[in-house]
């Protein structure tokens, strides 16, 4: 029997899911293990086999597919503990990385900081101006050499770094993505020199326009590269050491996989990733299920997570930002704020409020509820104390909940504001589903989309208990809880429904009327790109998919708007609708009548995403079941009806296909608690997806 493996880890929790031939899922988690995450992964696939009734040990040989999504490198630059990086870069240019953009005090901050204008800082140099070296070269923007490469300057500048003991060095000249061949020579000199340092550059990374977001990268991907390098390295020799002998794919934040020997090269691409496989697997679902439209929301134990399917492809951005650091790198458009089951709960002195994290009690110690020495109180917690959680069958009855430390954690919010701990547990539970509901409404209506034609799908550890209120504050008609007990390690199987993914762009300043047979030729040539790579990566003609997209805006914007752009031959006609397909995408985002056709239309990259598809196991349907009844109940607290009540326990792995729930009522399987609320209905769908009507 072989098999097909996800891997993902998370804050808390690393998750597995291991699927055989058959279409038969199995699902584990671990304990993320931030000291080696690598320990954390072999764990989840170790305690899977152990739960498929195969040798631990054994298992690896089997594994025909190894798919892992890592957020090592995020964390390296959250954390700012990445390598001592310098950088190399045009005389005259040295401080473009130090100044940033105009808004690079305020980039990122959520919006409780962006009122305090006085407080904002920069960030924390990810590369110390001491460590920047000008060298004399200049490319104008034609890919004219105005200036040639003074190689004594560059020499000085790689032996000055390497006497500083650099782990990394940055390369990054102006205009290095139209002529890289100086940025090309300095990096052979850093190999020469110093072949043990980590070395990049801009042009390898982002090929269009934007001197300090392409340096940035380059910065950043030195800066991440060791640390990410090495655990990757690390990770593909122990499975290999294990007995896996295929290659290890990891995910990119662009929402597919590539070789872990490109992402040593490369690891800038894997910064963000971490929550990408959700939205990768309800991509995959939507699909099955016949869904266009979804908003894809993953609660974990750390962050809350939201990333948005239209039309049947999830939205993607160019742009990305990370410790108030802007850089460009395709990836899917997701946005996070600190609202996980881990968010700490605690009270606002100068306004006398309930807050809800961004803080997390993370894996060690945990909510006080797990008994591993946590004291704050957290949203788990509160599940607690408001009957959604069993204690004794929390993850299965594998982790047994304190009810009693979970009570005195929360006391200390409800002595604070003169509350039973009750009404502290129910209004921090508000008060999140709130924040969620926000941030799915905010992140909808600035595409130009109207959250009530979107099906919800909830999944993380925490998703299914809460979506039921943030939908249904939304306006959604529906939620799915993606295969059921899957939820909770659905970011796994994404990682493991993914293809293998690679963007190439080409940066070039077209303005209407545009020139179909340019444009044309331009996108021959990525595509002849991504047909070559992807061959030589295994993948038949059969199974690589092109898709091309073009950036484009009104004449003297700034801001571009991506495009969809058809395949096959570009005709005048072809240019035509085009500027029209962009005209009604920028009126959908900005408003009816904004779009300043008088201006003209430009477009300024061209961008082809070219995609190998991985033949994975299908979904199987399940055959419908008896009706059940419920198999316990107990007090719930339900805001809806004024306190406590009785209500319905179900046990999920006695429901199927033709179950039909009336809320109140609570859902409990192996890893997972999806709560029903009063008035809406739920059921099972023939894939294992549970079903909310709100």
């Amino acid at each position: 029997m072989s098999y097909y493996c996800g891997v993902d880890i998370g804050g808390t929790f690393t998750d597995c899911v291991l699927v055989d031939e058959t279409g038969t899922i199995t699902l584990a988690k671990a304990s993320s293990t931030p000291q080696d995450f690598s320990q954390g992964f072999l764990d989840a696939i170790e305690e899977a086999a152990r739960q498929r009734g195969i040798d631990p040990e054994g298992v690896f040989g089997e594994i025909e597919l190894l798919l892992h999504g890592t957020t090592v490198g995020t964390n390296v630059l959250v954390q700012m503990r990445g390598a001592k990086t310098g950088l190399i870069t045009t005389r005259g240019h040295r401080d473009a990385l130090v100044m940033m953009r105009s808004y690079g005090r305020s980039a990122g901050l959520p919006i409780e900081k962006l009122l305090h204008v006085s407080r904002h800082r920069k960030p924390d140099p990810i590369v110390p101006p001491q460590l920047i070296k000008e060298v004399s070269e200049r490319v104008d923007w034609a890919g004219d050499v105005f200036l040639p490469l003074n190689e004594d300057e560059a020499r000085a500048a790689v032996e000055e770094l390497v006497a500083e003991e650099v782990d990394a060095i940055a390369i990054s000249f102006l205009w290095g993505f139209v002529n890289p061949d100086h940025e090309r020579r300095v990096k052979a000199l850093v190999q020469e020199l110093a072949p043990d340092v980590f070395v990049s550059c801009a042009h390898e990374l982002i090929a269009k326009p934007g001197e300090y977001e392409r340096t940035a990268a380059a910065a950043i991907n030195c800066y991440v590269g060791p640390s990410t390098s090495t655990y990757v390295q690390r990770l593909d020799g122990a499975t290999r050491e294990r007995g896996y002998t295929h290659p290890l794919l990891i995910m990119q934040a662009a929402g597919g996989v590539v070789p872990a020997n490109e992402v040593a090269e490369a690891p800038l691409f894997t910064i963000g990733s971490g929550p990408v496989g959700g939205v990768t697997g309800a991509t995959f679902l939507a699909d099955i299920l016949g869904h266009k439209n979804v908003i894809a929301c993953d609660m974990g134990g750390t962050s809350f997570d939201v990333g948005l399917v239209h039309d049947g492809l999830p939205i993607s951005s160019s742009e990305t930002v990370i410790n108030q650091y802007t850089f460009f790198m395709p990836r899917l458009l997701i946005e996070s704020i600190g609202a996980g089951g881990g968010s700490i709960v605690w009270v606002d002195e100068q306004s006398g409020t309930i807050r809800v994290g961004p803080e997390s009690a993370g894996a060690d110690p945990g909510p006080a509820c797990y008994g591993h020495g946590g004291e704050r109180p957290t949203i788990t917690d509160a599940n607690v104390l408001l009957g959604r959680y069993n204690p004794e069958n929390f993850l299965g009855g594998r982790l047994a909940l304190d009810r009693e430390a979970a009570e005195r954690a929360m006391a200390s919010i409800a002595e604070a504001l003169g509350m039973d701990v009750v009404e502290a547990a129910a209004g921090a539970v508000r008060i999140v589903e709130y924040q969620m509901a926000d941030l799915m409404r905010q992140m909808t209506v600035e595409q130009g989309l109207d959250p009530r034609e979107f099906v919800v799908y909830a999944y993380g550890g925490a998703g299914a208990a809460h979506a039921a209120v943030f939908a249904r504050e939304l306006g959604c008609s529906e939620v799915v809880v993606p295969l059921g007990d899957l939820a909770s390690t659905w970011s796994a199987l994404g990682v493991m429904s993914s293809d293998v993914l690679h963007v190439y762009e080409h940066a070039e300043l077209v303005t209407s009327p545009f020139d179909a047979g340019r444009i044309g030729a331009i996108y021959a040539e990525l595509e002849e790109r991504a047909r070559t790579q992807l061959a030589e990566e295994g993948f038949a003609d059969a199974d690589v998919a092109l898709l091309r997209y073009a950036d484009m805006k009104f004449s003297l914007q700034i801001h571009q708007v991506e495009v969809p752009v058809p395949g096959g031959e570009l005709t005048d006609a072809t240019m035509e609708q085009q500027i029209e397909t962009f005209i009604e995408r920028y009126e959908s985002i900005y408003g009816k009548g904004s779009a300043f056709t008088g201006a003209g239309v430009q477009s300024g990259v061209f961008r082809v995403v070219g995609r190998g598809r991985i033949r994975t196991p299908a979904l199987p349907k399940l055959e419908a079941r008896a009706a059940a009844s419920p198999a316990d109940r107990r007090d719930v607290y339900w805001e809806e009806g004024e306190g406590f009540l009785s209500t319905d326990i179900w046990d999920g792995a006695a429901i199927g296909p033709g179950t039909e729930i009336t809320g109140p009522a609570i859902v409990e399987m192996s890893v997972t608690t999806i709560v029903v609320q009063p008035g809406q209905r739920g059921r099972v769908d023939d894939y294992g997806s549970f079903v909310i009507t709100v």
